[in-house]
């Protein structure tokens, strides 16, 4: 449909491979089967979760929440759900949200999703973008526990988030209920995005090192937004951290907005590369702009 190829796009984005939602799939069907693994792998029921958090900017419908939809798949018929929009950094501010609710006693444990359908915005006629997201999500479950106090705490230890609107025109979708009443197309102006996206990331990361103490020779893996290898390294390089430490997902799934860090912690997870104890870093960058870091110990 578009004048590309294989070649092309992997040399400037090294995405390799992609998903796409069958027809029919909604965000929220994507979104229960990734909280149905959690669920699992954790060894908990939906009987144990007070809060549904997801992050997606590929809502099933203007309203209700694409959560409320979730909670209801997965039988839930007490506490609260709620929708987080914050792009590609959607599962990042969701992990503070929730951090939040849990540090002020308002939830036990809290079910985090971030789930996308980007292949419903996308203009299969624009290749500086159809080239570029894929469908997916992932989830984790953050509970309360009593730790020491210190930096060897377990959880999040610190998440830092930012936003500018004057960066609006670069990456946005050109439709809304009420701007235009339809949907609309994902736009963006790649060379601008990739120019602000290492120095925005860098910026919340040494944000967190401040707050914590921590470098990045402490790290034991960063996770990154997966959105183009070129900009994932550069980051890396540009915080030295070595390259080894860095979970790299972008190959198989492309930019799935705010699924990206959950897949990619999934992946991880699953390969026995994410230890207890283990310091890690998540990142992200995404329309607004928006971008925010969170430092945990797995």
């Amino acid at each position: 449909m578009v004048d590309t190829s294989d070649e092309w796009i992997v040399q400037r984005t090294g995405i390799h491979a992609r998903h796409i939602a069958a027809e029919g799939e909604l965000t929220s069907d994507l979104a229960t089967a990734a909280a149905t693994a959690a669920l699992k792998d954790a060894g908990l029921t939906i009987g144990d979760i007070d809060l549904i958090l997801v992050a997606t900017a590929t809502p099933d419908d203007t309203f209700p929440s694409t959560a409320v939809t979730v909670q209801k798949k997965l039988g839930m018929e007490h506490g609260a759900a709620f929708d987080l929009h914050a792009v590609c950094s959607g599962f990042v501010f969701a992990l503070s949200t929730a951090d939040a609710y849990i540090r002020a006693s308002q939830a036990k444990r809290i079910l985090v999703i971030g789930a996308e359908t980007f292949s419903r915005i996308l203009d299969w006629t624009d290749r500086t973008t159809c080239v570029l997201f894929g469908d997916g999500a992932g989830a984790v479950i953050l509970g309360a526990a009593v730790e020491s106090g210190t930096r060897e705490d377990r959880g999040i230890l610190t998440t830092h988030l930012r936003s500018d609107g004057r960066h609006r025109e670069k990456l946005y979708v050109d439709g809304g209920p009420s701007s235009t009443g339809t949907v609309g197309h994902l736009r963006m102006e790649g060379r601008e995005v990739f120019k602000y996206a290492v120095g925005m990331i860098t910026d919340v990361i040494e944000d967190a090192f401040r707050a914590t103490g921590y470098g990045a020779e402490d790290l034991d893996w960063f996770v990154p937004h997966q959105a183009n290898i070129r900009i994932i390294d550069g980051s890396a390089r540009k915080l030295g951290i070595a390259s080894e430490k860095v979970v790299r997902t972008v190959a198989d799934h492309g930019n799935t907005s705010a699924a990206s860090i959950p897949l990619a912690l999934s992946v991880a997870n699953e390969d026995g590369r994410l230890k207890r104890g283990d310091l890690v870093m998540l990142e992200a960058m995404g329309g607004g702009f928006t971008w925010g870091s969170a430092l945990l110990r797995w």
